[in-house]
């Protein structure tokens, strides 16, 4: 993380020595000090100037306009080949701008806009861009993507424009929504792949078939001041969804969908979310991990600053029984939640099947997660659930000043097989947290782990 968050975690544990004794080794501090490493910088406003005088930061530019290209942008007219010829363009010339113009209703068909380009290309949308909705004519030869762009270095997304993925037949047909249904895969909306040093700034993406907006194999991506939008009850339509990428930023972005507002998946690490406003939704994930006996690995997270509102899960951890692999140095604080059900719920026996799932011994392991300054309201009486695995323990569990009330009740903490502390104000008691029986808060661990290989199937949901 920064310094910043170095400065508090050490303070955390510093205190933490003089409340509950003996708990922090030297060994520990170097793991600390290794956090230093997660530099991600956030972004600050950047104004570009007003089409089409592109004078911006990066000096002059090539605008190329998909109306320039036979694109009619009237909702109706086909113009994915109209996007692919401006693409060419615009991927092949120094400094271009891509531009979707304002005012336009541009219907495009799923499509791969493939790198990498020349340097410093802009993809600029201020107009809107749909997907057709109907499911029967999707192209079956990219069945689980819309708008797929790979192979990028240092592109920027920008602008006030809509990607809408006309998603409303896709959800009546899925079999979260009717279980006669026949369930099957649906399409992200947007996807970033195999890229690096992105920015996406602004832009607004709702109604996705499925998921929103994918960061897939890629390093050095800042999103911010982005909108995500769908129905509550819009099945398996995760916001922003991070898998096998590393230093992600995520800032000033509003998040309301029918499934995790973020969710940050296997083989992705030093990942910072700041600011972020999320309802409605299943609220800010790492996982699921460890699916079919599958090794799942994130480390190094960040969350500062949050607004949950009406979600149905608060900060989550959850992996299925049989995985193996890891998730640890994890960090949230400044939270506020406003009747959220399971506001804080770490879940190593999570089962998103229509069969019960088998109790298996083999876990993903949860440990060295810290809890700050978590405040507001819960529908739930189990304010904070720590289901963690009895042959695979939750470990380190720090809670530092957490209050949550229900409006119309008591609240109280679940603990099984879960060890850590808790100092401050710490509402619901977490007594049930067992102490470590070793002397340490921190206790390093050889990992004998190769992480799992990079397959596209980590990028979508296996609906059920």
């Amino acid at each position: 993380m920064d310094k910043l968050f170095l400065a508090s975690f050490l303070g955390i544990l510093i205190t933490a020595h003089g409340v509950a004794g003996n708990m922090v080794c030297d060994d520990d501090i170097g793991m600390l000090e290794e956090l230093e490493s997660l530099e991600i910088e956030e972004e600050n406003e950047m104004e570009l100037s007003p089409i089409p005088a592109w004078t911006s930061e990066r000096g002059s530019k090539v605008l190329v306009n998909v109306d320039s290209f036979g694109a009619v942008g009237d909702g109706v007219s086909d113009d994915t080949q109209a996007f692919l010829e401006a693409w060419d363009i615009a991927c092949s010339t120094p400094k271009s701008v891509l531009l979707v113009p304002e005012g336009g209703l541009y219907l495009v068909n799923a499509t791969r806009f493939k790198g990498p380009c020349s340097e410093k290309l802009v993809i600029q949308i201020e107009g809107t861009i749909i997907a057709p909705d109907e499911p029967e004519n999707w192209d079956p030869e990219l069945p689980r993507v819309w708008l797929d762009f790979s192979k990028l270095k240092g592109v920027i997304f920008q602008g006030d424009g809509v990607i809408d993925g006309s998603g409303s037949k896709w959800w009546a047909s899925s079999c979260k929504r009717n279980k006669t249904n026949r369930c099957r895969g649906a399409p992200t909306a947007l996807t970033i792949d195999s890229s690096s040093a992105i920015k996406v700034k602004g832009l607004t993406i709702q109604n996705s078939q499925q998921m929103h907006f994918v960061i897939s194999q890629s390093d050095s991506v800042r999103i911010s001041g982005v909108q995500v939008s769908a129905p509550g009850d819009s099945p398996n339509t995760d916001g922003i969804h991070i898998t096998e990428s590393t230093n992600v930023l995520i800032q000033d972005c509003k998040i309301g969908t029918g499934d995790d507002c973020i969710s940050i998946v296997n083989a992705s690490s030093n990942i910072k979310m700041k600011r972020i406003y999320c309802g409605p939704g299943h609220g800010i994930s790492i996982g699921s991990l460890g699916k079919n006996n599958s090794t799942g690995i994130v480390t190094k997270v960040l969350l500062d600053k949050a607004f949950l509102k009406e979600t149905t899960n608060g900060l989550r951890i959850k992996t299925w029984q049989g995985g193996s692999g890891y998730v640890r140095e994890v960090m949230y604080q400044n939270v506020r939640m406003d009747n959220v059900s399971n506001p804080i719920i770490i879940d190593q026996f999570y089962c998103d099947s229509p069969k019960t799932c088998q109790n298996q011994t083999s876990a993903v392991n949860i440990s060295q997660i810290v809890y700050r300054d978590i405040s507001g309201t819960t529908k739930s009486e189990k304010a904070m659930q720590f289901a963690c695995s009895d042959t695979v323990p939750c470990r380190d569990i720090v809670l530092s000043n957490i209050n949550l009330e229900k409006k119309d009740g008591t609240v109280e903490t679940y603990c099984n097989s879960a060890q850590g502390f808790g100092y401050g104000t710490v509402h619901p008691s977490a007594d049930c947290l067992s102490s470590n029986d070793k002397e340490c808060v921190f206790i390093n661990q050889e990992e004998n782990l190769e992480d799992a290989g990079t397959s596209r199937e980590h990028i979508v949901h296996t609906e059920l």
